[in-house]
């Protein structure tokens, strides 16, 4: 198949997703090409099926705001054209399902009938979605997509809940690659950063208020007093200053490491022993997922889709948003027995398995052709 995959070209969850799917696709032998306005963060060109399609936007001085979604669907109407592409699936519904709709029709005048495919997140449901400057958008360009899915049954339902959606949703998980997402021998990493064999507890996150940074320092808080530990908070965001001087005010900031955005956050992951999510929502958790697929265990809210991932007292523990307390007592619960927290590292590693790569791409593949033979039959 020839397959258009438009993105964020970011760090954010849906770009990742995007890209890695993308790129293994093109590993099967599809030819995929991607359109957004930069190159994705992940995406490497050494594939002879991957290609790139910068969505160019004008700075007409008519404009206050460059008008990326005509843009983009202009691109799309073009790449569809001269690439002769079977299906567009687009990541994330804001703006993306709107101009693959514009360009779908547009491309109709030319004869050509592609359809295309929304894939949801998660904030683009959850909260922009949401909001009325957007809504009547969101609800009609997933109402037009010629197929939906979502990251998890949650998103799903919460799809279903805040929209007038009349469409199927096809639930297709978030995914990992364990050829990039694995422990890796980093024995002198660990030793720099505990060097007396302290527990390392990590958070990744953007650092926005609804990941609860503040709860990770709380958290760590309660586990330091009883277990010799240090915490490491990846990436970056408004939170993080925050979280810094509740760190000093508590006396424990010789013990966190803030390390900002990091690429190779395997690496990370490799030098860790439990992962903290306290997250007031999350679509799925891949974040969590790639801790696991690194052999954390995970310390999680229960909310969003976190249950569907992390599952109670194998791979981890939930608790309800904000308890700081139970979240520390399961911590050090896993972290207080060696034998113990290796059965929780192991369990974290078998569930990750479930959500490898080669797993998923299947369902997307049968995805696409169910929609394309769908969409034949009725232009037919």
């Amino acid at each position: 198949m020839k397959i258009g995959i438009v993105c964020y070209p970011t760090f954010g969850g849906s770009g990742v997703v995007a890209t890695e799917l993308g790129k293994g696709l093109a590993d099967r032998g599809h030819q995929v090409h991607f359109v957004t306005y930069n190159q994705p963060a992940r995406l490497d060109l050494f594939s002879e099926n991957l290609f790139y399609h910068e969505v160019a936007v004008s700075n007409y001085p008519l404009f206050d705001f460059p008008p990326y979604e005509l843009a983009l669907a202009s691109r799309l109407v073009d790449v569809v054209r001269f690439e002769k592409l079977d299906v567009l699936h687009v990541h994330y519904a804001i703006p993306h399902a709107s101009a693959a709709f514009m360009a779908q029709q547009i491309l109709l005048t030319y004869g050509i009938n592609i359809p295309f495919i929304t894939t949801l997140h998660g904030t683009d449901i959850t909260l922009v979605g949401q909001d009325r400057t957007y809504k009547p958008v969101v609800t009609f360009s997933i109402n037009k997509s010629n197929g939906v899915t979502a990251v998890s049954a949650h998103l799903r339902d919460d799809t279903y809940k805040y929209f007038k959606i009349e469409k199927d949703i096809k639930v297709i998980p978030n995914f990992i690659d364990l050829t990039r997402f694995s422990l890796k021998p980093k024995d002198h990493f660990k030793k720099a950063i505990a060097p007396n064999g302290e527990k390392v507890l990590v958070h990744t996150s953007n650092f926005r208020k609804v990941k609860r940074t503040e709860d990770v320092v709380k958290i760590f808080a309660e586990v330091v007093k009883t277990i010799p530990a240090k915490l490491l908070m990846v990436g970056d965001g408004g939170e993080r200053s925050i979280c810094e001087q509740l760190g000093r005010d508590l006396g424990i900031s010789e013990h966190i490491r803030f390390l900002g955005k990091q690429d190779a956050i395997e690496e990370i992951l490799s030098v860790s022993d439990l992962f903290l999510m306290p997250s007031v929502s999350e679509s799925f958790g891949l974040a969590a997922l790639e801790a696991m697929a690194c052999k954390v265990p995970v310390i999680s809210s229960n909310a969003g889709g976190l249950p569907e991932l992390n599952v109670e007292g194998v791979t981890g523990f939930l608790r309800d948003v904000g308890d700081v307390a139970g979240m520390a007592e399961r911590a050090i619960y896993i972290l207080e027995d060696e034998e113990r927290l290796n059965q929780f590292k192991e369990n974290a590693l078998a569930r990750a398995k479930e959500f490898e790569l080669s797993n998923i791409l299947p369902e997307y593949e049968n995805y696409y052709k169910e929609v394309i033979e769908k969409s034949k039959q009725e232009q037919g």
